[in-house]
């Protein structure tokens, strides 16, 4: 029974649910109509458990060393380290025999470019753990870099093409989900009347600043999608002889850009009205508007490269 407790709160600290984020690793091959060629996605599929694992034991550092700051905090001190179910030791160990074993597996069975793209997210995730998250900005921008790194990393595998658009949307999306983390955490500390004491930063952040860098960074995204889907849009396919030569061959992924500008524009309702931009991960998979948009986008993306 120990046993199977010890594991389950190794599996809490793990976060799983944040496992999402490694999802982008899927992008380059799904955008570049690769993703059903045989072989790809299981390889893939490896590439996504490998930097999920990598999260994992960054995810069990960082509450090593926050867990006298989490149990400040009315939510992150229930986990496991903060609580004192699981000994810091423990944690650490895991982590290092993990990771270790993770880069040994990912030497052994995917190429260089693969292996240094997971070697500098690791690198990342430690350096923003102890240094980089308590600088104000510094923070954001380290969270962009980690999901720059997964997608080229992912196109590594193939390797895939990968539209420099693609990755500035990329960009724009996480800086709007680091800046948006930020401003629900404060609004949240504030609601529940408890200083801003779990993360320096937010002592930082004032209100204005947090606001116009989420604006930015929503008008960001959009832009650079729209971009990608009017450079991107792939030749060929169904055509309207009939119609005006305007017309008579639509960039047919245009057509997905009414969807993402709906999906910000509610992520931003999430943001402010919700108040539940705390948990990005969570509102992807709790909110059920903007799970249905991510879905109808997808499957959008995919009837538009895959079939039409």
């Amino acid at each position: 029974m120990e046993a199977l407790k010890l594991l389950k709160n190794i599996l809490i600290s793990a976060r799983p649910k944040q496992w999402i984020k490694n999802s982008v690793v899927f992008a380059p091959a799904f955008l570049g109509g690769e993703i059903l060629n045989l072989g790809a996605l299981p390889k893939l599929v490896e590439a996504f458990v490998v930097f999920s694992l990598l999260s994992s034991c960054a995810y069990l550092i960082n509450d090593v060393r926050d867990r006298e700051k989490d149990r400040r905090h009315p939510t992150k001190k229930k986990r496991p380290i903060a609580s004192g179910n699981l000994s810091p030791l423990v944690a650490v160990l895991t982590a290092v025999l993990v990771g270790a074993a993770t880069l040994f597996y990912t030497g052994a069975n995917f190429n260089q470019y693969f292996l240094a793209g997971t070697v500098t997210f690791l690198l990342l995730q430690l350096s923003y753990t102890f240094l980089i998250r308590d600088i104000i900005i510094m923070d954001a921008l380290w969270v962009a870099a980690a999901f720059v790194v997964r997608v080229y990393s992912g196109a590594f595998v193939l390797p895939t093409p990968l539209s420099a658009w693609a990755v500035l949307s990329v960009i724009g999306l996480s800086l709007l989900l680091a800046f948006g983390k930020r401003r629900s955490e404060r609004t949240l500390l504030y609601k529940l009347h408890k200083k801003l004491s779990t993360r320096q930063t937010l002592r930082q952040y004032p209100d204005a600043l947090l606001d116009s860098m989420i604006s930015m960074s929503a008008s960001y995204s959009a832009l650079s999608y729209s971009i990608f889907a009017f450079q991107t849009s792939p030749q060929g396919g169904l055509s309207f002889s009939f119609l005006p030569a305007t017309l008579a061959s639509p960039k047919w992924i245009m057509l997905t850009i009414p969807v993402v500008f709906y999906g910000l524009a509610r992520y931003l309702f999430v943001i402010y009205e919700k108040k539940e931009g705390e948990s990005p991960e969570k509102v992807l998979l709790t909110d059920l508007p903007l799970l249905l948009t991510i879905s109808l986008w997808l499957a959008a993306l995919f009837a538009i490269i895959y079939v039409i």
